[in-house]
């Protein structure tokens, strides 16, 4: 029996491992052709995953699959990463942004390439991806999902690391920005960001086990990404998205099988930019 997303195309930045991984599985589930346009394609010993690899996961899915590797870094490879998804099944109707760099210095301690770094990953690449992608989702009235922050402007989190928080607050600008240039094209333009610490490769070399122990299973995002994309009406009223409130809109209240570990269902540890509530 054929997906509900059989014959529409995703385009994702990354997505070799973590949350962009899990979003691509979830749709291809469903039988979505899902493009993996990331940086990994060769084996890491200390990443696992590459776009081969995702690709043969997509596949396995039931969904169709086509790895490129990609620098999101380089205008040019977005370019053609976009041109050759369109080539290969002639549309897009889902843009991700997933790509990023999690830095967590303080300003006085961070590095100008290294801030160039989370600006080219977490802004630059996400302003070109949606405007090389816009005719295409024009076309399908398609979607622009986005993973960045809510704003969010307590004095702790932007004391905290702002050279990674502003990187990431102008994805969600420019989100903003753009959900209401398109308004009248029929593209919807969404954020999504966990309420929680996610089980990630990134999250854990900043946290080791300890964190990952206290953390979800990516499984929550990409569950949360579908229902969010595919409800389109009854999310139409903002921009910016958690997981969890996503997920408590489409009637889910127990996410305790989203801990990466069972035995700490009960004390998950919130995101850094989400606070305890």
């Amino acid at each position: 029996m054929a997906g509900a997303w059989q014959g529409k195309v995703v385009f994702m930045t990354g997505g070799s491992r973590g949350i962009g991984q899990a979003i691509a599985l979830r749709f291809a589930r469903e039988g979505a052709c899902v493009a993996i346009a990331a940086k990994t394609g060769e084996p890491n010993a200390r990443l696992p995953g590459t776009v081969f690899s995702v690709a043969q996961q997509i596949q396995a899915a039931g969904g169709e699959a086509l790895p490129i590797v990609c620098d999101a870094r380089d205008e040019a490879q977005l370019k053609a990463a976009v041109e050759q998804t369109v080539a290969q099944w002639g549309r897009i109707d889902l843009l991700v942004n997933n790509a990023g760099y999690l830095g967590v210095t303080p300003l006085a301690e961070t590095d100008t390439k290294k801030y160039d770094l989370m600006h080219a990953l977490n802004t630059r690449a996400p302003l070109i991806t949606m405007r090389e992608s816009f005719p295409h989702l024009r076309a399908t009235g398609g979607t622009v999902l986005n993973l960045c922050p809510p704003l969010n402007m307590d004095p702790g989190w932007l004391g905290a690391f702002i050279p990674y928080t502003s990187t990431k607050y102008g994805m969600t600008l420019l989100s903003m920005g753009f959900a209401q240039e398109v308004k009248a094209s029929g593209i919807a333009v969404k954020t999504l960001w966990p309420a929680t610490l996610i089980a990630t490769a990134a999250v854990g070399s900043l946290t080791g086990e300890q964190g990952l122990a206290v953390a979800r299973k990516p499984d929550i995002m990409a569950d949360a990404a579908w229902e969010l994309v595919n409800n389109r009406q009854r999310f139409s009223t903002a921009v910016s998205f958690l997981d969890e409130e996503v997920l408590a809109q489409m009637g889910f209240s127990d996410f305790s099988f989203y801990a990466n570990d069972a035995a700490n269902a009960g004390r998950i540890q919130r995101d850094f930019y989400i606070g305890a509530y």
